[in-house]
């Protein structure tokens, strides 16, 4: 019986793993609908009540999985209250939100998704964790390869992106985002197993050509950057005597990269089928600032600035001409919605709290899982420079930045022996 109810958990944090990802339902319920498609705007999105509802069982059944040991869910929590800071402050922030309704349930939602990371942290090790990514991980690359060959109305757009692949999400570029630290974790996963290694490397492959198909430039991109920054990080590792040349090393190769970068990004950015306002996203910048200091010391509340018409995002989507869903950047995105008080409150527990506990794994730790950490935070920064991925209620990213947060504050088990 033990067992079962074991199986039946593991069951559980899969399937609503793969449910914070965004797939399959967004897609399916949307009936296919494609950005640029006759009729995709009315279509968009489907019926989202079926999906409420699954989030909504998803919260129950995570705060009765905590309860039931909330000796530890207490001890994990005080691990980090600035995690709990920020996510009360996004709900009373109803007190001030331009649109009360939405804040409420929006809070609802991000206070569900926080508690869901917060009992992967309590409930299992770093390795394990890693472990049930990699197995979602792989439903969702299986899946994916299954609605583009038997269903590709659904599995490749059509309209504005025709033939591009999207595997069981709703568009190209998400299924690149989602599938990018995918790639890392089968790359840790293949590199940390003794058995069965093969599965790994394979998943690695599926999932590299699910993102090339995809042609999403800016995940493919930030992949790349992810594979170099897991040869930099493993510098860390190093004996003493190494580990300072090392470092040097990795900071002037580094710095020379971003020179190159930085001078050559117009030529660069073309050469990507990108131009340098970043796909519009350069030119909204300033109208997004502009709204931002209106209400710039706690903001408009969480999740009421992008609500369309007669909402403040309505003045962005006259003035640019299209319409983004959000800035296209996260830590605008926390300014827009938590204000100043919001974004200092992030970038606290990020940098002072997280961050140094994150390279402290990479010191600590000689396994694969120990990189973890490190990676997904160098991928959150760098996917929200051109996206937006930060505290997004019912979100896959955010529970990986949750349980990563409450998890570093442990120490791994380790070998004193430093290693090269």
């Amino acid at each position: 019986m033990k067992k079962l109810l074991e199986l039946a958990e593991l069951g559980f944090t899969v399937i609503s793993l793969l449910l914070y990802s965004g797939g399959p339902l967004t897609v399916i319920l949307s009936g296919g609908a494609s950005e640029g498609e006759e009729g995709e705007e009315a279509s968009e999105g489907g019926d989202s009540s079926l999906i409420l509802i699954f989030f909504l069982v998803n919260y129950i059944i995570t705060s009765v999985l905590l309860a039931l040991r909330w000796k530890k869910a207490i001890f994990v929590l005080k691990k980090n209250n600035w995690i709990t800071a920020l996510v009360a402050l996004a709900v009373i922030s109803v007190f001030w939100s331009y649109i009360p309704n939405k804040t409420i349930s929006r809070g609802i939602a991000i206070v569900g998704t926080t508690l869901f990371g917060l009992y992967l942290a309590s409930r299992y090790s770093m390795k394990e964790q890693l472990q049930l990514f990699g197995l979602m991980y792989w439903l969702a690359v299986v899946l994916s390869f299954v609605f583009i060959g038997a269903l590709p109305k659904y599995g490749i757009m059509s309209g504005l992106h025709e033939g591009k692949w999207r595997g069981i999400y709703n568009h190209k570029n998400t299924l690149g985002k989602i599938i990018s630290p995918g790639i890392i974790i089968f790359l840790l996963l293949a590199i940390g197993s003794t058995k069965k290694r093969w599965l790994f490397w394979l998943g690695f492959l599926l999932s590299l050509i699910l993102l090339l198909r995809s042609t999403s430039t800016g995940s493919l991109l930030n992949t790349v950057m992810l594979l170099v920054a897991y040869l930099c990080y493993r510098v860390f590792r190093w004996r003493d005597d190494w580990l300072i040349p090392g470092l040097i090393s990795v900071v002037t190769i580094g710095g020379s990269l971003y020179l190159f970068l930085s001078t050559n990004s117009e030529l660069l950015l073309t050469a990507l089928g990108k131009d340098t306002t970043l796909t519009g996203r350069g030119d909204m910048w300033p109208y997004i600032f502009e709204m931002i200091w209106k209400n710039p010391l706690l903001g408009y509340g969480y999740g009421a600035f992008w609500s369309g018409p007669g909402t403040p995002s309505f003045h962005i989507w006259q003035v640019t001409g299209w319409k983004p869903p959000n800035s296209h950047n996260g830590f605008l995105d926390i300014w827009l919605h938590l204000g100043l008080l919001g974004l200092c409150l992030f970038l606290f527990e990020f940098i002072v709290i997280t961050l140094p506990k994150a390279l402290n794994w990479v010191r600590l730790s000689r396994t694969s899982e120990g990189l973890w950490p490190i990676l997904y935070i160098t991928y959150m920064l760098l996917a929200n420079l051109s996206e937006s991925t930060l505290m997004i209620q019912n979100d896959l990213f955010w529970v990986f930045y949750v349980a990563i947060a409450f998890s570093v504050q442990m120490l791994p088990e380790y070998s004193r022996k430093a290693i090269i």
